[in-house]
């Protein structure tokens, strides 16, 4: 099998030190288009070293970690890239992270689970300071055709949107030039800028990077519903639905609850198209 799910999951965690400062923030911020208006003080927060913060989800490219790819190559695991699809993402903050630090990066399989049709690999990366543990990444990936061998469903995805209108709703502009300035904060896959590469794809031009659409969206959530205060932050998760295009608008509709945001994302020139689905922050 291609895909050995007990040896993956016992395989030995592999660790690297990462490291990150203001320079690193700043870049994915503005990747995810923070600064408009460039000297509205509440963008300055993302933007301007003096007065910086970190949003939760720059945990995805800190130090530019083990990533999917890399994730993808452990013992026991054996795929076709062309079937990967990343299916979901989530993080869980230990504490707020800090505008300029080092830890360690500790990444391993944690669950492979049978859908049938896919497998689904569940790579876990956590990171620690000397001060103790920072946040827990994972990323789930569905392996399409690798299903049927036996193993556990894993847990059912998603709970739907709650039954009455959003609280708020924010649109977001995605710039033409967004995901040739996002992949510099380390995901450098042709797809997101070489339209060739695009079209071998299926694609009939670059698509934005799924993370950078989690990071925006956490971006809007905090800004609208958290007072643009990132500490609130205590974990965030989401299911990826469909692409986005640079140059499109993403309607981001919000649901409050307590201590929990709803919420979901579409494309609005493609007719609302799904983009995320099953979005949850929960916050102090």
């Amino acid at each position: 099998m291609p895909i050995d799910a007990a040896k993956a999951i016992a395989a030995e965690p592999r660790s690297a030190e990462i490291s990150w400062d203001h320079k690193d923030i700043q870049l994915y911020h503005l990747g995810l288009g923070a600064g408009v208006p460039a000297t509205d003080p509440d963008e300055l927060r993302y933007t301007l070293e003096s007065r910086l913060h970190v949003l939760p989800s720059f945990a995805t490219v800190a130090g530019a970690g083990m990533g999917v790819v890399g994730g993808l190559s452990a013992p026991g695991i054996d795929v076709d890239l062309a079937a990967v699809l990343h299916g979901g993402q989530s993080i869980t903050l230990h504490r707020p992270i800090p505008v300029r630090g080092r830890a360690t990066s500790t990444s391993r399989v944690a669950a492979v689970y049978d859908k049938g049709k896919a497998a689904v690999l569940v790579l876990r990366t956590e990171a620690a300071d000397e001060d103790g543990p920072l946040w827990t990444s994972d990323a789930q990936i569905f392996v399409r055709g690798e299903g049927g061998f036996g193993g556990e469903r894993g847990p059912s995805v998603g709970g739907g949107q709650p039954d009455r209108e959003p609280d708020r709703t924010a649109e977001r502009t995605v710039r033409e030039d967004q995901a040739l300035l996002y992949r510099l904060s380390g995901d450098w896959n042709p797809l997101h800028a070489d339209p060739e590469f695009a079209k071998l794809a299926g694609f009939d031009r670059p698509i934005l990077h799924g993370l950078c659409t989690y990071g925006m969206t956490l971006k809007a959530i905090v800004d609208t519903l958290l007072g643009g205060d990132v500490t609130r932050v205590r974990s965030y998760g989401t299911r990826f639905a469909g692409v986005v295009f640079p140059g499109e608008t993403l309607r981001i509709r919000m649901w409050a609850g307590e201590g929990r945001v709803r919420a979901t994302v579409t494309a609005v020139e493609r007719d609302d198209a799904p983009v995320l689905s099953d979005t949850v922050v929960n916050h102090t």
